[in-house]
């Protein structure tokens, strides 16, 4: 049957687990989990008590394999939970919930983007300054570099003779990042693995790639959820058809068959 399970068969036709799962390239197991968990609707079963699955089946795995790519595994489990629950609109809440978290990921980007297009170099001379200067700097109070460096945003070093924080030219980059990403709202949990990733690249510079690499991924989870959207309004069309009363397909279950 390949991967054109779920899109051709006709109503009325009786898969067996295995044929659900090598249409989709899954195991056995991998079905029956999706139906304990209620991804799948209910299978009915045979007198001796064997799954059987119809085409509505085939098209709610395929809706949520498509769903997952753009949402994640556990989003794409909550709406097709709620799917197959008859609790639509919920679903369409949690989708909605899934395309916000998608602009705010975009905005996150712009401003990351941003704060380092309004980076000055780090310069080849120490640059070392003191806590207060570089409060001044920034218009903030010494007290708030403080809390950056216990959040690990800044690692200024201990001058020997006083004990007091001095700040290197790369502390002070990192310094106004912070303060960039702060202001446009971000966390001190948010932006700590940003500044990090910096300090790892040894600069701004060698983090093009790496926001490339973000765009593009954004780009291939919006189309995903394109994707998935479709996949689930197939998914929902099917549930509202009548099914067919027929007898359908027998399929005998195999020697030791999965149940």
């Amino acid at each position: 049957m390949g991967r054109a399970v779920g899109r051709n068969l006709q109503p009325g036709v009786r898969l067996r687990p295995v044929d659900l799962a090598r249409g989709h390239g899954l195991s056995t197991q991998a079905v029956r989990n999706y139906e304990a968990a209620g991804i799948l609707p209910d299978a009915d079963r045979t007198p001796h008590g064997y799954r059987t699955y119809t085409s509505l089946h085939a098209q709610a795995l395929r809706a949520f394999l498509a769903l997952v790519p753009g949402h994640g595994h556990r989003t794409a489990t909550s709406i097709m939970q709620a799917v197959n629950r008859d609790a639509t609109e919920q679903a369409l809440r949690v989708i909605d919930e899934s395309h916000a978290q998608m602009l705010e990921d975009r905005r996150t980007l712009q401003a990351v983007e941003a704060a380092l297009r309004d980076l000055d170099p780090v310069p080849r001379e120490r640059g070392d300054t003191f806590v207060g200067p570089l409060a001044r700097r920034l218009g903030i109070r010494p007290a708030t570099l403080r809390k950056w460096e216990r959040a690990g945003l800044v690692r200024p070093r201990r001058d020997p003779g006083t004990g007091y924080r001095v700040y290197s030219a790369a502390d002070v980059r990192d310094a106004l990042l912070a303060h960039q990403l702060r202001r446009g709202g971000y966390l001190l949990e948010q932006i700590a693995p940003l500044i990090a990733q910096v300090r790892a690249a040894g600069g701004v510079a060698p983090l093009e790639s790496m926001l490339h690499d973000w765009r593009a991924r954004l780009a291939a989870r919006s189309r995903a959820m394109l994707a998935g959207a479709a996949a689930l309004d197939a998914y929902l069309d099917c549930r509202t058809v009548p099914s067919s009363d027929g007898p359908g397909v027998s399929v005998s279950p195999p020697v030791g068959g999965s149940r």
